[in-house]
């Protein structure tokens, strides 16, 4: 094959290496130590996964209050505990393959379990998301791309990388497995300020000693119960699933935009299986200049690339981008696009009373005539801004001593257009001293909301795409 080494035959022996013989006292080595250097071939593989991460264990044990509370809590949800390691069936070969990989302790395979359940569309109400839970910020910096299309936080293989090195970085910081949690959770300026604050009053500066919020003093004691429970769980009477020791899933090439439902059924893969393998593709589609893979169940994606190749009803991808050319009100963006401003909405989460920003870029329904798929700079840098429709009250202003349509166009931060057709007059027309001159200016929302039960005689009429205008009523 190629690639293959090329292997030759000589008539002459090569010299035999001097026997190696060990110097000094024999030390243990962890089994990880020993996988990620490759000194060490183990004889026979581990039976399951959750027996080789047991042999993985490496970071120091938490032996407290909190550690008791912890287990007897998880000890006494068995149900919660079922559905949390079911769930995490699919995840974790992958993260203990990426663990041993770095020389990580296995522990931290376990960490899902507290951030998330091990659930990737998980969102708190700080915004931190995936099963790692990764905010916004911090997703960024890890280089986790979050757009109109994707959002790298709830990635199986992205967030892992991203949340492994940042747990790397932290470890590197403050030297301790159980700082660098606490840092995870808590923020790594604020686990420095407490160190030197303690430092500072002749304290000590473990994870046990510093002054923390309760969730953070709890992260520990929780990732400390659910590792006790895995390495013995008929002490707690619990019944881990089991996880065999083989991948559960491997990555297929996408090579043309493709709709969600459709990759499913392609790859003979149950919807709700595929979305928790592939939590980054939030809307219907998968966009391939984005997202130029996917993952799949072992077993279906040689399914997946058969089913893919043979496909002859139609188009793949029954969805596309469209980027909004100025800022728009929905109704005008779903005329434009041949939707009704439900459906748009509903497809792009458009909240009520938003005007649709320039540049936004919206899911839209894909005709047949559209042969090309979704640019790269589009899947990568696509986002929806809204901003607030307009409320507006006719007025009148007395025009001063030689204004124009222009002059009091600009005083009143209008255009000349807009006042010119609201008097009826061109755009470069002039009035008289104290000529009343029609204008509708903008209304500030809790002006509005004030007034609105008082004057009786008010009500609010469409006069042009995003804006509201106030009119009086005819008595």
């Amino acid at each position: 094959m190629p690639g293959d080494p090329v292997l030759t035959t000589s008539t002459t022996p090569a010299p035999a290496s001097p026997p190696v013989y060990p110097n000094g006292p024999l030390s243990p080595i962890s089994r990880a130590h020993a996988v990620s250097s490759g000194m060490v071939a183990p004889l026979q593989s581990p039976s399951d996964l959750w027996e080789r991460i047991r042999s993985g264990f490496a970071m120091p044990d938490l032996q407290n209050e909190l550690v008791t509370d912890r287990e007897q809590w998880y000890a006494s949800r068995p149900d919660y505990m079922q559905r949390m390691t079911e769930r995490s069936s699919k995840y974790l070969f992958h993260i203990v393959e990426e663990l041993e990989r770095r020389n990580m302790p296995t522990e931290l395979a376990l960490l899902p379990y507290i951030e998330s359940a091990f659930n990737p569309q998980a969102v708190s109400s700080a915004k931190a998301a995936g099963m790692w839970q990764f905010m916004p910020a911090t997703g960024k910096y890890f280089d986790l791309k979050q757009n109109a299309f994707r959002d790298d936080r709830r990635d199986v293989l992205a967030s892992t990388r991203a949340a492994l090195d940042y747990l790397q970085k932290l470890h590197g910081m403050f030297g301790d497995w159980h700082l660098a949690l606490a840092a995870y959770n808590w923020g790594q300026g604020s686990v420095g300020r407490a160190i030197a604050r303690n430092k500072k009053d002749g304290l000590g500066t473990s994870y046990t000693e510093l002054r923390m919020p309760d969730e953070t003093r709890l992260y520990v004691p929780k990732l400390q119960a659910v590792k006790n429970i895995v390495a013995n769980p008929q002490a707690f009477r619990a019944e881990l699933p089991l996880i065999e020791n083989h991948p559960y899933f491997q990555q297929v090439l996408i090579t043309r935009d493709i709709d969600v439902a459709l990759a499913a059924k392609l790859a003979d893969v149950q919807l709700a299986d595929f979305k928790a393998l592939n939590p980054s593709a939030h809307r219907p589609v998968i966009i391939a200049s984005g997202t130029p893979q996917i993952l799949l169940p072992w077993d279906n994606a040689k399914i997946f690339q058969r089913n893919f190749e043979a496909y002859t009803q139609g188009q793949y991808a029954s969805w596309t981008a469209w980027t909004a050319p100025a800022t728009l009100s929905v109704s005008d963006a779903a005329k434009r696009v041949g939707m009704s401003e439900a459906d748009l909405r509903g497809v792009n989460n458009i909240p009520p009373r938003m005007l649709i920003k320039a540049g936004s870029t919206l899911l839209v329904p894909r005709t047949a005539k559209m042969g090309d798929d979704v640019a790269g700079h589009i899947a990568d840098t696509a986002q929806v801004a809204f901003a607030p429709e307009v409320v507006t009250r006719r007025s009148t202003v007395k025009a001063r001593k030689g204004e124009t349509v222009a002059t009091i166009a600009k005083r009143h931060g209008l255009s000349a257009a807009s006042v010119a057709e609201w008097n009826d007059v061109s755009a470069n027309a002039a009035f008289k001293l104290g000529q009343q001159v029609v204008m509708f200016l903008p209304v500030r929302a809790n002006t509005a909301r004030k007034a609105a039960p008082v004057r009786s005689n008010i009500k609010a009429i469409k006069r042009s795409p995003g804006k509201t205008v106030i009119q009086s009523k005819k008595r």
